[in-house]
């Protein structure tokens, strides 16, 4: 397909513009998508808060956005599963297919990845995309492009109970109702774990996580979080805790209110990156920790629970803007963290 696209860039911290690129032409094994939605990511949010996220560094013009679903528009010649017109959820990440975590099939943890909106390379925020044809998953009749953007987070969301051995019977924990907690509390509830608590400090969170088929809530800032889990699983604590808002206290709460033999799954990254955390109670416990790298081999699940009604991915859209006012997106997005769950892009 000739001629040009609108792409939004970031110009700089804060700052967001336009331009005009040519529209990419698919290689032989790719398929050139008309996007049509892409959520904001809390990565996403940081590069334009920051320039940063430890060693990756923005240097602008750059392009933000990693959840991206859409319709097939062009076929490369070696395509045979894909057709113009299909509608589909692009994993964001190619990796080399020739490292050992690759050939033994742990292929996010490929370091030769390229990854949608990952400095140097530009993510997907604009009208179209040339993806790896075999990275691009053909979504049923009953799964819109919307839901098909937001199959990249709830990915992380089934890798998350995947790494935990979530299994019905159990009664689990998730700390944070942001849009990755709410993916794995999602998750964790379609893998058949009956009993889910959902920890925050925001109402609006903890409302959503209600309406999405938590258990119960605790609101950390007005009830001992520990206390209440506890109290819930009469004193025995709980099999399995996600870790999802990335703070030392939750993590230290997650050690505490755990039973003994329990898992905790790591999935939300501290400010710091360092963590003191007690962990003599953690050897008493005989705890096993995991943790989370984006995902592998989960998109094909994840569609499927999102077309059997497994999981209400339009549920946690809170918030909807237009690709021109993508400036007001950001914004508006970094200045309402309380009132926003995810915010996606209209192309």
């Amino acid at each position: 397909m000739d001629g040009t696209m609108k792409v939004a860039v970031m110009n700089g911290i804060g700052k967001m513009g336009f331009e005009e690129r040519a529209i990419p032409k698919p290689k032989s094994n790719e398929v050139l998508v008309k996007l049509e939605y892409v959520g904001i990511c809390g990565s996403d949010l940081h590069y334009y808060e920051t320039g940063r996220i430890g060693d990756y560094i923005v240097e602008p013009p750059f392009v933000l956005g990693h959840e991206p679903g859409g319709v097939v528009v062009e076929v490369g010649k070696d395509v045979e599963h894909l057709k113009a017109g299909d509608r589909v959820a692009l994993e964001p990440g190619k990796t080399c297919g020739h490292c050992e975590f690759c050939r033994t099939g742990n292929y996010n943890l490929c370091p030769d990845v390229v990854f949608f909106a990952t400095p140097p390379v530009d993510g997907v925020f604009g009208e179209y995309a040339a993806h790896e044809a075999d990275l691009c998953f053909k979504l049923p009749d009953n799964v819109s492009t919307l839901e098909g953007a937001l199959i990249e987070p709830l990915a992380v969301g089934f890798h998350a109970a995947i790494q935990g051995g979530a299994r019905a019977g159990q009664t689990a924990v998730v700390m944070g109702a942001g849009c990755i907690g709410l993916v794995c509390m999602m998750a964790l509830k379609a893998m058949g774990v009956m009993n889910v608590y959902v920890v925050d400090i925001m109402d609006k969170r903890l409302e959503k996580a209600l309406e999405l088929g938590a258990t119960d809530v605790i609101n950390g800032s007005k009830t001992d979080a520990v206390k209440a889990v506890l109290e819930y699983t009469n004193g025995a604590g709980c099999d399995l805790v996600v870790e999802a808002a990335g703070t030392e206290i939750t993590t230290t709460q997650a050690i505490h209110m755990s039973k003994k033999g329990a898992h905790i799954v790591l999935v939300g990254y501290s400010k710091s990156g360092e963590m003191t955390l007690p962990m003599s109670l953690v050897l008493d416990k005989e705890l096993t920790f995991k943790t989370v790298f984006r995902y592998r081999h989960i998109y094909p699940m994840a569609i499927e629970a999102v077309a059997a009604g497994k999981v209400n991915l339009k549920g946690i859209v809170t918030d909807e803007f237009s690709l021109d006012d993508i400036q007001k997106a950001m914004d508006y997005s970094v200045n309402n963290k309380a009132e926003i769950v995810k915010a996606v892009v209209k192309i």
